[in-house]
């Protein structure tokens, strides 16, 4: 239960911190988002680190674990991250969600060819629906194109950058299960340490190939740039959540109700990004149907 309520308030967080994103992005870089939110991570995991009394534990760690949580830092928090500012950027928060969604192939993927499971009749028809979801978004886009304040709408690199960010998102749990072994929530916050400090180091190491442009990209002139410190804050929360949540539940339950970040983004984005968001019936629907696929999924899962 405790593991479940964890995941659920991930999604919430997380489906905030787009939304925050998206304002963030009318006006700025996403890579300016990527060189601001993942290095905020260290300090703010670093706090709760000592909070929970986890020092030892991250101490303790074994060199398998390090590199595992490592390669779920890099994965998640600067390709996946990167891939999923990118669709919100091009599609925005609402329209992007149902693409994420595509993440859960990779889980069936681990699930068929590394757990030896079967295929169902239910989760081929489960697989239809969450492909079902961002195509009828997609097949109404020429209705869909323009927002209220006058954005354009971006499908094609919309889509791909969504592809991306749903194979990097898949993928990177099974790497945070495969270091935290047989550990606990205590392990996974230092696991989540380990994952930001990878991260952030993968992150200055790109941005040293480009150090005319540090100034620029560090600027905080503007105000996309301080949406960007919102999110931070928020992906952290959201992160950190999750890295507890998977520290006491399989991912077969904590990936299904991440999963309900879509439905959040709805009312966020309806909240907060009206006017920057396409939100109709034909969104709606194809959020729907991506949902229920995914959930006839993780019935077989």
């Amino acid at each position: 239960m405790l593991g479940g309520f964890l995941a659920l308030l991930s999604a919430a967080s997380f489906a905030l911190n787009v939304t925050a994103l998206r304002r963030g992005v009318l006006t700025a870089s996403v890579f300016q988002a990527i060189a601001i939110t993942v290095p905020m991570g260290v300090p703010l995991f670093l706090v709760i680190l000592l909070l929970f009394d986890c020092w030892t534990v991250l101490l303790n760690l074994s060199t398998n674990s390090i590199i595992y949580f490592s390669i779920a830092g890099i994965l998640h928090f600067v390709f996946g991250r990167y891939s999923n500012y990118r669709s919100t950027q091009a599609l925005g928060a609402t329209q992007a969600g149902p693409i994420t969604q595509l993440a859960l192939f990779v889980s069936i993927f681990f699930a068929f060819f590394v757990l030896d499971e079967s295929i169902t009749i239910y989760l081929l028809f489960g697989v239809v629906m969450v492909l079902l979801g961002p195509t009828v978004i997609l097949l109404a886009k020429k209705r869909n194109a323009i927002t209220q304040s006058g954005i354009t709408i971006d499908y094609r690199n919309g889509y791909k950058w969504g592809v991306l960010c749903a194979l990097c998102f898949g993928s990177s749990p099974f790497f945070v299960k495969l270091g935290l072994s047989d550990g606990g929530i205590k392990e996974n916050i230092a696991g989540g340490f380990v994952s930001y400090i990878a991260a952030t180091v993968f992150v200055f190491l790109v941005l040293l190939l480009s150090r005319s442009k540090l100034r620029d990209i560090y600027s905080l002139n503007n105000t996309g740039a301080k949406w960007f410190v919102v999110t931070g804050l928020l992906v952290f929360l959201s992160q950190l959540l999750r890295y507890m949540a998977l520290g006491v539940a399989p991912v077969s339950v904590v990936e299904p109700i991440q999963r309900t970040t879509v439905i959040f983004r709805v009312v966020f984005s309806w909240l907060l990004n009206k006017q920057h968001e396409i939100i109709n019936l034909t969104v709606l629907a194809g959020i729907l149907l991506s949902i229920i696929g995914v959930y006839l999924i993780i019935w077989q899962i």
